[in-house]
């Protein structure tokens, strides 16, 4: 019996030989077809309950953290517009990956034109490394007002958070550029089954009948000089801001900070953990069940631009007593 060539064999990310088989016609395919969540299809309506409430949770709460943040001018400072490019980005990350999905799941329209999945993990990959970036930028302005609270005000100004902010933009942007022109490079087999509910990077690279190393090995790269330095950063400053809490004078301001700190440590854990678990997964978990993967794969797109809101907004004294404001003052 012949081989299965590498592209029909899913779960190895090993470089192609052509001698392996005797396809010949490598074309790049118009479209690819979705296929959701692998062994899940009979759950798919179900599954989109939760996914859909999450979706709906983070647009309302990202919606509401721009609209107060414009309203109210005392929120017109270096936190508050860190926190509004935050909720911009939690905006765009699900709702690149979401209407699709449930395409998927309500009416089974499985296909997606071959452009258009390129540009789906531009976006995906162009805004989860703007989210990564944002994070340290938070982290550094948290370390900066609770390390050297006098300072702030001239440290953290508004033409540094414009620099901050050009700086995480373009780096996310142009690093990313390689993913989708390196893809639309490489040949593919007759095949065009993507086993995932969205384009996903290496699921699309799973499937071109070549070496794809220059692909991986540069997915790699980013992942420890991106991520991988921005956890770091992150690491390093809440080290310094929790040493500083424990200096602090009175138990009820310790615990106080240290709430607000472990609140936001949980939120950059939700992005950072099942992200890494998912590349990981992708590279080297061969054993992991493809529906388990998938499903990690969604959660860091969906369930942090959900959680942000709440643990940086609504925790957030200056925005709960706008929104309390809001909602009491709502018939005068």
């Amino acid at each position: 019996m012949q081989e299965t060539p590498f592209c029909l064999r899913v779960g190895h990310l090993l470089p192609y030989s052509m001698s392996d088989s005797n396809i010949t016609d490598f074309t790049n395919p118009s479209t690819f077809i979705l296929l959701g969540i692998p062994g899940l299809e009979v759950a798919h309506v179900w599954i989109s309950i939760p996914f859909c409430t999450v979706y709906i949770i983070a647009v309302l709460g990202n919606f509401t953290i721009l609209f107060i943040v414009k309203r109210e001018p005392s929120l017109h400072g270096p936190m508050y517009y860190f926190l509004c490019m935050l909720a911009v980005t939690d905006l765009v990350l699900p709702t690149s990956i979401l209407p699709k999905m449930l395409s998927i799941f309500w009416f089974n329209s499985r296909e997606t034109d071959f452009s258009a999945c390129l540009t789906q993990i531009y976006f995906i990959h162009c805004f989860t490394g703007m989210e990564t970036g944002i994070f340290v930028a938070m982290a550094l302005d948290r370390y900066v007002a609770i390390c050297h609270p006098l300072r702030h005000s001239t440290i953290v100004t508004n033409p540094m958070v414009a620099k901050i902010s050009l700086a995480v933009v373009l780096r996310s942007s142009i690093f990313v550029l390689p993913y989708p022109f390196l893809a639309r490079r490489w040949p593919y087999c007759r095949t065009n089954i993507i086993p995932h509910t969205y384009c996903d990077h290496i699921a699309v690279l799973k499937l071109a009948c070549a070496d794809i190393r220059v692909s991986s090995y540069y997915g790699l790269f980013l992942l420890f000089s991106g991520m991988g330095v921005d956890m770091l950063l992150i690491t390093v400053s809440y080290i310094q801001i929790l040493r500083a809490i424990f200096s602090l004078p009175t138990k009820d301001s310790q615990l106080k900070t240290f709430g607000t700190c472990i609140s936001h440590l949980f939120a950059i854990l939700t992005f950072y953990v099942p992200s890494l678990f998912s590349f990981l997964t992708h590279q080297f978990g061969r054993n992991v069940p493809l529906h388990f993967h998938v499903l990690m794969a969604n959660v860091y797109l969906l369930v942090p631009p959900m959680l942000n809101p709440i643990i940086y907004g609504v925790r957030t004294k200056q925005i709960r007593d706008r929104l309390l404001w809001l909602f009491t003052h709502k018939g005068t």
